[in-house]
């Protein structure tokens, strides 16, 4: 197996380099197979969004799908609800079966173009392919101007383990935190929850979304995702479970102690 994956990863940097021959010498320091899955991942990210050769795909998606396989995917009805419908999971967001799984996006809504940057919008693209980066080109194309803070849209998964990805783009926090900074973040959690509803999906993993270099304060932010959901929960029809993902510590503890004061849990 790992002669095959050596071979399966060299024939997808090759085909890239080909492409983007600007980054062969950066072929020159990788010794290792990680190495290699580290250039592999960061041309993935810095390819503009154009037409797909099927050998590329197909070679492509065998090698994610085994990624994801090694990472294991993760059953979200297996997680533990925390108050009725919801859960809170710590970990890696591209691990969840859920029906959809939420990204931080930026408003050209292409996914991050920084090699091997540690942002969810990276994080996302990255193990779904480059499909997802060709979809959502699309959709700007038809669309014609950038994506406004606050809607969202729903594209495939592709290689995740989830059945679509809900895009979003979050409010930027500047200094003090405004009325309109929480009404627009508000309208992300609205916006793809409304999404979910209208594709009848049953199960939504939410990041923090604005969080992090988006500066949104992460208490404040989490208070505005609970109440949201609560309050949408109520008149939902479709939608049994939402999961809270968090990645850091103090993000799961804050969700924690929020959830159970909201929920009396």
């Amino acid at each position: 197996m790992p002669d095959i994956l050596d071979e399966l990863i060299n024939y997808l940097i090759n085909y890239l380099l080909n492409e983007m021959p600007e980054y062969r010498e950066s072929l020159e320091s990788c010794e290792s197979v990680s190495d290699r899955k580290i250039l592999l991942r960061g041309l993935m990210n810095v390819r503009l969004p154009k037409p797909l050769d099927e050998k590329f795909l197909e070679l492509q998606d065998e090698y994610l799908q085994s990624e994801i396989l090694a990472k294991g995917i993760v059953d979200v009805n297996q997680i533990p609800e925390i108050a009725p419908k919801i859960s809170l999971w710590q970990g890696d967001i591209t691990r969840l079966n859920a029906d959809a799984i939420v990204n931080a996006a930026n408003s050209k809504l292409l996914g991050c173009f920084v090699p091997g940057h540690n942002c969810i919008d990276n994080a996302i693209h990255s193990a779904a392919g480059l499909q997802l980066r060709d979809e959502c080109n699309r959709l700007m194309l038809e669309q014609a101007y950038p994506e406004p803070v606050g809607r969202a849209k729903i594209t495939k998964a592709y290689n995740l383990p989830s059945k679509f990805v809900l895009h979003t783009v979050g409010p930027t926090v500047r200094g003090n935190l405004t009325r309109k900074n929480c009404d627009d973040l508000k309208s992300c959690y609205e916006s793809c929850l409304e999404l979910a509803e209208e594709n009848n999906l049953h199960s939504i993993a939410f990041c923090c979304i604005s969080t992090g270099v988006f500066g949104f304060p992460n208490r404040e932010a989490a208070e505005i995702a609970v109440k949201t959901v609560r309050n949408f929960l109520y008149n939902s029809v479709n939608i049994n479970r939402v999961i809270f993902n968090v990645f850091k510590d103090f993000d799961r503890e804050i969700y924690e102690n929020i959830l159970r004061r909201t929920f009396e849990v």
